[in-house]
């Protein structure tokens, strides 16, 4: 098996654990934000001593940092932020499998994206599998309560939220990659710690400079939780450092598509330990998308 793949895998299901905890500190004290920067506020330092001690140990000489790599890093962070804020506040307009559902068109998205940006391809059977993704987003738009939802239904906060959240988490997945090739080392691993080290590091602070600014109560309420908000820093320290190993190693397209094992993750949550209901169209919605991934995964 290559080695990306089973780096995805893992990468999934951390992200679908963090997920979960922002989740839960969303819907307690936290704000969206507050929420947000917990996973940055545990693991930035944590990431950062990590990579300074691999480089150390593994006699490597620091790269130098272009341009580009601030460029690539700075649009990747802030996208994710505001991603992460888009999913999060989505958790409390519907069922956390349905929220994760949408945050997963980035698959779809990042096609695009990946192709604008850093010109990789883009085949027709990869468009038709982006058409399937449509109509399973469409079916997951309007709210369940809604049997017989139009097109107006379908368009509403919580479809827009999730629509963002995936091209602002397919633009970060595409500037991450974008990040870890600039840098001229041929160890894969340093690239993607060094990448992580400085994302979050800028995430961190950006995040603390804007809750002191707009919401600054948030700083110390992410203190206070911090029993459970430590777990979404770790959680998000493994997950990410395997998400920039795997773009270190593959297209952002692929990545993204192997790593829709997420959808069956955050489904088995949903109903094994959130207990939420999911409707029949919700259902049907999630499998269409699902296929839509599939596909792309076998075509690309």
């Amino acid at each position: 098996m290559t080695l990306w793949i089973p780096i995805t895998l893992a990468a999934a299901l951390f992200q679908t654990l963090r997920f979960m905890l922002q989740r839960q500190l969303s819907l307690g004290t936290l704000s969206a934000g507050g929420a947000t920067l917990a996973r940055f506020m545990y693991s930035a330092p944590l990431v950062a001593v990590l990579i300074c001690a691999y480089m150390y140990a593994s006699g490597q000489a620091w790269p130098d940092f272009p341009l580009a790599f601030w460029v690539y890093g700075a649009i990747g962070g802030v996208a994710q932020i505001v991603a992460t804020i888009c999913v999060v506040r989505l958790f409390k307009a519907r069922n956390f499998a349905v929220g994760i559902t949408f945050k997963n068109t980035e698959v779809i998205q990042s096609v695009f994206i990946g192709w604008i940006v850093l010109g990789d391809g883009v085949s027709l059977w990869a468009l038709a599998a982006v058409a399937l993704g449509v109509v399973g987003v469409l079916m997951l738009s309007a709210p369940p309560a809604l049997a017989n939802a139009g097109w107006r239904d379908m368009v509403n906060a919580a479809s827009g939220l999730g629509l963002a959240a995936g091209v602002l988490f397919a633009v970060s997945g595409v500037a991450y990659r974008g990040a870890s090739l600039s840098l001229e080392l041929g160890d894969p691993v340093a690239r993607a710690g060094l990448t992580l080290g400085a994302v979050t590091m800028m995430q961190f602070v950006a995040m603390v400079v804007w809750l002191r600014w707009r919401d600054p109560g948030q700083v110390l309420a992410v203190w206070a939780a911090r029993r459970v908000a430590v777990w979404v820093g770790l959680m998000s320290m493994a997950g990410s450092f395997c998400w920039f190993l795997a773009f270190t190693l593959q297209n952002a397209a692929f990545v993204k598509a192997v790593g829709q094992v997420e959808l069956v993750f955050s489904m088995l949550a949903s109903v094994l330990i959130f207990r939420e209901a999911i409707s029949g169209r919700e259902w049907a919605g999630m499998a269409v998308l699902l296929a839509s991934i599939l596909l792309l995964i076998a075509v690309i």
